[in-house]
This record gives C-alpha cells, structure tokens and sequence, in this order.
C-alpha cells in the first residue's frame, strides 16, 4: 500500500464512523441539550490525554457560540481545579473506554457538589457512563491508523458529538449571527460579520 493509499484509508475509516454516528442519534442528544439549556451556571468539560485535547476544542466552541463553557484536565481537577464546579454547572465528561482512571478520580467529588454530568464515550456499560445523567455514545470498527490503536477514529468522534451539541445549542437558543460577532470580534471572521 502506497502512502496516499494509507491516508485514503485512514480518511475514509473516520467518515464511516462519522456516517454511523449520524444514522445512530437518539434522544440522548436532545436530552444533554436540555441539560445545558437549563444550566443556570457554566459547562465544565473535562478528559486526559486525546480526549483531553478534544475537550478543550468543545469547551471553546461552546464559549463561542454563547454557552459559557471551560475545559478542566481531570488531572488538575482532583488537586484543586474542582473548585470551579458548583451544583448549578453540567460537566462533560470525555472518556473512549469510560473507565479512565483521572477521569473516574472525579466521581466521588463530584457526587457531593451534585452538577449535572453527560459521558461521552464509546462504552455505554462504563463506570463513567452510569454516573452520568445523560452518556452520549460511540461505535466505530477501528482506529484509522495502522496499528488500531492510536485515538483517531474515537477522538473524532468525541469531537463530532461536541461540535453537534454546540450547533444544537445555537440553534435551539435563537443565536443569531449578530451575537456570534459579540463573542468573535476578531480575524477574517470577525471582519466578515461587521460588514
């Protein structure tokens, strides 16, 4: 196989997944929208390691599109970083396999200041799943790289789901393109929508 071959490859086993999360969407989606739609505080996303990087990309492009969100590295979480969460916030919680230990570290704290909590992860059976209101899950058949082992298809997915509930979000909140401007003033997008 060629190397413009491996990179088809890899390319095409990430859209397929992306394909069978579309057809697979219930009404856990609608029901984590809601969660966050009647947050009276903050979203707080929180994971390690991919999913970690993944939820910073969530948690920005909910600030962006009006609901205020941050990441928090489960790691940090349980050396202080808990402090940023009250009873009135949603934490999402990004795990592939929902059993990662940083992540789970959370839980018993998080069971007494009692925010909302939605799992995104591809294990419906986890730990992390069944301590969530809502989880949010994922099949997919493979990694995409060669070794099947690399987060790649898992990780586009969990960003795939956050980019969704971002857009759901704008979308069942009236966000309009005049307060997407108000949190986006600047770059060759922000020049775009002062026109």
């Amino acid at each position: 196989m060629t190397v413009l071959q491996d990179v088809k490859k890899a390319i095409e086993i990430e859209a397929a997944a992306v394909k069978a999360l579309a057809e697979n969407v219930g009404p856990e989606f609608e029901e984590a929208i809601k969660l966050i739609q009647n947050c009276t505080g903050k979203v707080i996303v929180t994971g390690v390691g991919k999913s970690g990087h993944v939820g910073k990309k969530i948690a920005a492009s909910l600030a962006s599109t009006g609901t205020p969100a941050f990441f928090v590295h489960s790691t940090e979480g349980v050396h202080g970083d808990l402090g940023m969460i009250e009873e009135k916030d949603v934490v999402i919680m990004i795990s592939n396999s929902g059993e990662t230990a940083e992540v789970l570290n959370l839980l018993p704290s998080l069971s007494v200041i009692k925010p909302k909590k939605i799992a995104i992860t591809k294990n419906a059976d986890s730990s992390m799943a069944k301590a969530c209101d809502v989880a949010l899950t994922y099949k997919y058949e493979t990694e995409a790289d060669h070794l099947g082992l690399a987060p790649t298809t898992s990780s586009t997915l969990a960003l795939v789901i956050g980019d969704a509930l971002a857009v759901g979000l704008c979308k069942a909140q009236g966000f309009t393109k005049e307060n997407f401007h108000l949190y986006h003033p600047g770059g060759s997008l922000g020049k775009q929508l002062s026109r």
